[in-house]
């Protein structure tokens, strides 16, 4: 294993409630427009929650012909087109390229959950003849990575996680561990999620895990403000291209960032709640710092997990104090998921997005809707309006039910 081969950034790609492309997502994050809004997929009257981060235009057909969209969960459909779009944006798919050591760790927090609870449902109905011979293939979560790979032919490593919210970071550490084990060269990392359906907005509304800010929706998801109420569902996937720094320059790539460091934990605590002392996310912010190397007075973003939850923020800020000492007062501490929801498994490959355009343009994304942030959560969580950085690293922090926490440090590219 060379520790020291450099894992570098030249593709990305997103489906996502605020575009489909990594420019069109992030313009509107600057803009500080909201994705959320009223679900118009399924009749919502009977539920406690009627509004989500839903993607409500997304066109497959460049991926899928029309039988195929009709047996593919939105899930891989969301993934395949980030995959792609990534490669593209690469330059991958222009030039030669060793199969045998190109591969991907795409993962999903849930699978085809929409495709899983009708097919349970028509069982329950119908009886067993009835179920969709399309059934499994459709919802197991691996099956995002093997489309990608049947779409490009690439025959290295290839499998998936599912640690639920830290999938997508989980997911980078693990394909750049592939790439610094000299396995492979190029590696596709991310996740996603079809979480906007009816089985899962019940399941998280009976958890009281959802806010219920049902006559305001764009104003739902307010992260380190006060009069926060729980996160709200979003749906999505991103993708990003990870490659061996000289294999990349070799074909003269562009460098859009360094992977330097990945940390995880587990809290072993509580299935949902946090650990309200921070000491698992310390543990992982740490982790992956000193994989980076990198002085912490260095870093200067954080696109924090800050999920609009009144546990989760505070546990999440109280461990940047504790790693980051007096530094913290000077960096920014902003959350997409104001803006986008939660994308579950997608969160996190999404939000390594924004941090990579965010280093690389200076440009921080507000956290929008912080209309009294909470007096316990004292950072510049950069409120409302975009804001301005010089900072050469930054890092996303992820944790998921289960207690697991994870963390990445990217340096913007060269």
């Amino acid at each position: 294993m060379d520790k020291h081969r450099e894992v570098v950034i030249t593709g990305m790609g997103v489906a996502s409630p605020l575009g489909h492309s990594p420019e069109t997502f992030f313009a509107n994050l600057l803009e500080g427009r909201s994705g959320i809004s009223n679900i118009t997929r399924f009749d919502t009257s009977a539920y406690a929650v009627h509004f989500a981060g839903e993607i409500k235009e997304f066109d497959g057909s460049a991926y899928f012909d029309a039988k195929e969209i009709g047996r593919t969960s939105r899930f891989i459909q969301y993934m395949v087109h980030a995959a792609m779009t990534a490669v593209q944006n690469s330059g991958l798919n222009g030039g030669k390229l060793d199969i045998t050591r190109a591969g991907m760790v795409l993962g999903s927090g849930m699978g085809g959950i929409e495709v899983f609870s009708e097919n349970a449902a028509v069982l329950d109905s119908k009886g067993p003849r009835r179920v969709s011979p399309f059934f499994i293939p459709m919802s197991i979560t691996n099956m995002a990575s093997g489309m990608v790979a049947m779409r490009l032919g690439w025959r290295g490593p290839n499998w998936s996680v599912s640690s639920a919210c830290a999938t997508g970071n989980h997911a980078f550490g693990s394909a750049a561990d592939q790439i610094r084990l000299g396995r492979a060269d190029v590696m596709l990392a991310g996740g996603a999620e079809e979480a906007v359906c009816a089985a899962s907005l019940s399941g998280f509304a009976s958890m009281r895990a959802l806010s219920r800010r049902n006559d305001d929706p764009a104003t739902a998801s307010r992260p380190f403000d006060s009069d926060r109420d729980g996160f709200v569902l979003g749906e999505g996937a991103g993708v990003l291209v990870l490659e061996a720094r000289e294999h990349a320059e070799r074909r003269g790539a562009r460098i859009l960032g360094v992977l330097r460091g990945f940390g995880n934990s587990c809290d072993a605590y509580h299935m949902s709640a946090p650990l309200e002392t921070g000491e698992g996310v310390c543990q992982a912010i740490e982790m992956a710092i000193q994989e980076a190397g990198v002085p912490k007075s260095e870093i200067g973003v954080v696109n924090a997990h800050a999920t609009s939850t009144p546990l989760g923020d505070v546990a999440e800020v109280r461990a940047l104090g504790k790693v980051f000492g007096d530094h913290l007062k000077s960096m920014k501490v902003h959350s997409t998921k104001s803006m986008t929801g939660h994308l579950l498994g997608g969160a996190s490959a999404i939000e390594a997005v924004a941090l990579i355009m965010t280093l690389n343009s200076g440009d921080v994304h507000p956290t929008i809707n912080v209309v009294n942030q909470d007096p316990e959560i004292r950072i510049d969580c950069v409120p409302n309006k975009r804001s301005r950085t010089s900072a050469r690293f930054g890092i996303s922090n992820s944790f998921g039910f289960g207690g697991h926490n994870s963390c990445i440090v990217i340096e913007k590219g060269a």
